[in-house]
């Protein structure tokens, strides 16, 4: 399914910007351009959905809907929707306490000006939507109503869905739902004009898959049955996370709720596909973050104050894939098999053909055996000079200890200061079918540019790229880069 190419991994709220951050409109578009100039077929996202807990890409509200705050103003003037805006200028980090409200207000505005076509088209896409969108509107309306908090917290009635009391929440609500039904259409609008600007281009975009869903979604709310969740209050009972390790001696609790995988088999899988559609409806490709889950996962008691109690169990491997291939035929899947699981996952992966990931910054630890050390790839993998939760690959080099650097320096064979721009090179010269780096380590960024510090709740997925910074000369360096080692699109 896939050819030797490139791409570059740039979540869509870091993309510059006057609005405070990153947005799907115009500064999306050049970036297509860049990468059209530099050769590259891919870009790569985090998950596009409405982000909840410490604005995490990976604590959505929803499986199913997108993230308003990525709307594009602009695009909203243009349609006639909003007035001609100002931009505050170009921020350096993403300030989400001021940008949530702000962009709220705006989608009020422009709701309030609809054209009588637009608003046409507003309909047709509730109307499309509604096995998803109704719901997900009535649970950000309750959500709202109840100061924001968890739904586990809200009265017994609607926690537990009750049809009365839904019924009179939607009679009260319905302005509510409406902005919120009118923020996911415009979503769609704009990254569907995006999509088809980039496939115009030959650009196609990957996005991101978390195996696990936040307990505060309306994915849990709505399905209750289908999640480890106890019935009355709606808590979870078993939860994910890892075994303690070298990193933690107590391990990490994450506090997902585990899927009755149970009950996703006994109707085929039917919501897993669904959610697997409804990301391939903003996205070419996919990802799938912590893929060892589909083969063993750690669960751990809900109650419990630490990881250290779990247990491992076997996820449904390759049953829910092969459902959702008799849904959806062909999946263009990219699983990230990292971690201590080994074989299993690795026969999983094998058995079901999708490349798997290997991160080049790991690959300095001294032993010829390292699977990370291009020399052991296969073409089936991926290759990332970093992801999203590694520092940069210039703020990684300056922070380990000298072993370290002395082995990364030999490897790339040059100094400090191209050492990001060598690593990068290192990986497009290797046999993996896709090479891939953070816009950081292009730009050869150190730590403060870092995305996220995994175990932390604050200043993460704040980063921004300034304007200007991707250049035409660092495409051109890209492009012959991209054509010396066969992966121009």
């Amino acid at each position: 399914m896939f050819k030797r190419s490139s791409g570059v991994l740039l979540h869509v709220s870091s993309l510059p910007g006057p609005y405070g951050i990153g947005d799907i409109g115009p500064s999306a578009h050049a970036w297509v351009d860049w990468l059209t100039d530099a050769g590259c077929r891919y870009w790569q996202v985090l998950p596009l959905g409405p982000t909840g807990y410490a604005d995490s890409p990976y604590s959505s509200l929803s499986s199913f809907a997108g993230n308003p705050n990525l709307i594009s103003p602009a695009l909203l003037a243009e349609d006639g929707l909003l007035d001609s805006l100002e931009g505050e200028g170009a921020s350096a980090r993403v300030n989400y306490g001021k940008v949530i409200p702000q962009k709220w207000n705006l989608l009020q505005e422009a709701h309030s000006r609809l054209s009588k076509d637009i608003k046409k088209e507003f309909l047709e896409f509730q109307e499309r939507e509604d096995s998803w969108l109704a719901s997900y509107t009535l649970f950000m309306a309750l959500k709202s109503a109840h100061g924001g908090g968890s739904w586990t917290s809200w009265p017994t009635d609607l926690r537990t869905r009750q049809a009365m009391s839904l019924s009179d929440a939607r009679f009260r609500l319905t302005d509510e739902m409406e902005w919120h039904a009118f923020g996911q259409f415009i979503f769609y609008r704009q990254l569907d004009a995006l999509r088809e600007y980039a496939m115009a281009r030959g650009v196609e975009i990957i996005g991101d898959v978390p195996l696990y869903v936040a307990s505060d979604s309306a994915d849990v709310w709505v399905n209750p049955e289908l999640f480890a969740v106890d019935s009355a209050s709606g808590r979870p009972s078993l939860v994910a996370g890892v075994p303690p390790d070298m990193f933690s001696p107590v391990g990490q609790w994450w506090g997902n709720p585990l899927y009755r995988w149970e009950a996703h088999a006994a109707d085929d899988y039917a919501w897993w596909s669904g959610r697997l559609e409804a990301f391939l409806r903003q996205a070419d490709v996919l990802r799938l973050d912590h893929f060892t889950g589909f083969a063993r996962y750690y669960e751990i008691d809900g109650d419990a104050e630490n990881a250290t109690g779990g247990v491992w169990r076997d996820g449904p491997g390759a049953s829910l894939f092969k459902a959702a291939q008799r849904r959806l035929g062909e999946l263009a899947l990219i699983v990230e098999d990292l971690g201590p699981l080994g074989y299993v996952v690795e026969d999983l992966r094998v058995q079901l053909g999708y490349p798997g990931m290997k991160v080049l910054q790991e690959a300095f630890d001294g032993r010829p055996d390292n699977q990370f050390l291009p020399e052991n790839y296969q073409e089936d993998c991926v290759v990332y000079t970093g992801t999203h939760d590694n520092d940069t690959a210039r703020g990684r080099l300056e922070g380990e200890n000298d072993e370290y650097r002395r082995q990364a320096l030999a490897f790339t064979d040059g100094g400090h200061e191209t050492f990001a721009w060598d690593l990068l090179s290192r990986a497009w010269e290797s046999v993996a079918v896709i090479a891939i780096a953070p816009m950081q380590d292009l730009l050869g960024l150190g730590s403060e540019a870092r995305m996220n510090y995994p175990g932390t709740a604050e200043g993460n997925w704040q980063w921004r790229m300034t304007e200007g910074a991707a250049t035409s000369v660092l495409a051109e360096n890209l492009s012959m880069l991209n054509e010396n080692t066969r992966r121009s699109r």
